[in-house]
């Protein structure tokens, strides 16, 4: 019965959260911690694992938070409910993109939502702000991270730099 929930709150995730990756974050966020799956704080410590490893984030938070709540069923079914409705929307919308690429309306369209994805950016950051920034040595991490970036480090070296800085420091 647990993974049957997991199924159909990941499937909300993989229907509606228009973007991926970091723009599926506040809805990710609200199916998980809404349902109770996951606390706040549990929540952004899945998020910096998650982060600091490869593939879609979608993918590992509905590993993460499936194996918790049930096992190994937990995680196929949020896997399967996230990934699943991407899949299969993807493949009827390849094949009209395809077609169609050129026409205005389309191109209209994809124009219309890109600031929308960037606004969806915008808002997981200044709601992930506070439980993820608590104090002055966060801030200092978040600046030194965001320079790093600016100059063209790799994000996977940042990460990197972060979390073996913060084994040492933060013990």
């Amino acid at each position: 019965m647990l993974s049957l929930g997991l199924l159909g709150g990941f499937a909300k995730v993989g229907l509606f959260a228009f973007g991926g990756g970091p723009a599926m974050i506040p809805l990710m966020q609200r199916e998980i911690v809404g349902a109770g799956w996951l606390t706040g704080e549990e929540f952004l410590d899945a998020l910096a694992l998650g982060n600091s490893l490869p593939g879609p984030l979608s993918i590992k938070m509905a590993v993460l938070v499936g194996w918790k709540v049930d096992g190994v069923l937990g995680a196929l079914a949020a896997v399967t409910g996230v990934a699943g409705p991407g899949v299969v929307l993807m493949l009827g919308l390849s094949a009209i993109y395809l077609r169609f690429r050129e026409h205005p309306a389309l191109a209209g369209a994809l124009r219309a939502v890109r600031p929308v994805v960037i606004a969806m950016l915008a808002w997981t950051v200044i709601t992930l702000l506070p439980g993820g920034i608590k104090d002055y040595s966060g801030v200092v991490i978040a600046i030194v991270a965001l320079a790093a970036l600016f100059m063209k480090v790799h994000p996977a070296l940042v990460l990197g730099t972060a979390m073996a800085v913060g084994a040492v420091v933060f013990r």
